[in-house]
């Protein structure tokens, strides 16, 4: 889930860079030091804005660096259990299919992909039903619903996020839109 939030924070301008604009190198070291990255409430910080000091720094006694605390806005988003997310497959391997959706890959692991027994073709880089024969393929698009969250706060594209695709209404658009078509029309009642 994508969300726009205020924040406030600190930025430690180091002592060699005390000469250059001060709002400027405030702006700078933090999307340095914020975009990109996890913070304590769990979310990835994708963008910063509209940042602006707050009262002057503070110099820290041995340091010598000025700790500026500044307020911004930020785009963040946090992957939330149970959230219904589209995405594209990216890399197909022996146990599943990573899926990118937003700014982080899942894992789709082969027994979560369908209500199938699924053979792996690592070689030509796709997933087969043995019964239904449908094939997940790389650079498909696919809807899942994200099952475990574990964010990696120190390297956030190592988190490990859990998806699942066996549930209607779930799966390759391709699979959705075949299965919209089988189904019966319900007639409109007449009052």
């Amino acid at each position: 889930m994508y969300m726009k939030v205020s924040r406030e924070d600190v930025v430690r301008i180091p002592p060699e860079r005390l000469g250059e604009d001060i709002d400027e190198l405030a702006k700078e070291l933090a999307r340095s030091s914020f975009e990109g990255k996890i913070s304590g409430d769990k979310t990835l910080t994708l963008l910063t804005s509209n940042i602006e000091r707050v009262d002057e720094g503070r110099i820290v006694h041995g340091d010598g660096a000025v700790y500026q605390k500044i307020k911004y806005d930020a785009i963040v988003f946090q992957p939330q259990l149970q959230e219904v997310v589209d995405g594209t497959v990216v890399e197909i391997l022996k146990f599943g299919a990573f899926v990118r959706f937003g700014p982080l890959d899942g894992l789709l692991h082969i027994s979560q992909v369908m209500d199938d027994r699924v053979d792996v073709d690592e070689e030509n880089q796709r997933l087969i039903g043995k019964d239904t024969k449908r094939e997940l393929r790389k650079n498909d698009k696919v809807r899942a619903r994200i099952v475990a969250v574990s964010l990696n706060e120190r390297a956030p594209i190592e988190s490990k996020i859990g998806l699942t695709m066996r549930q209607p209404g779930l799966g390759k658009f391709e699979w959705l839109e075949e299965e919209e078509t089988k189904a019966p029309k319900k007639r409109k009642r007449r009052r």
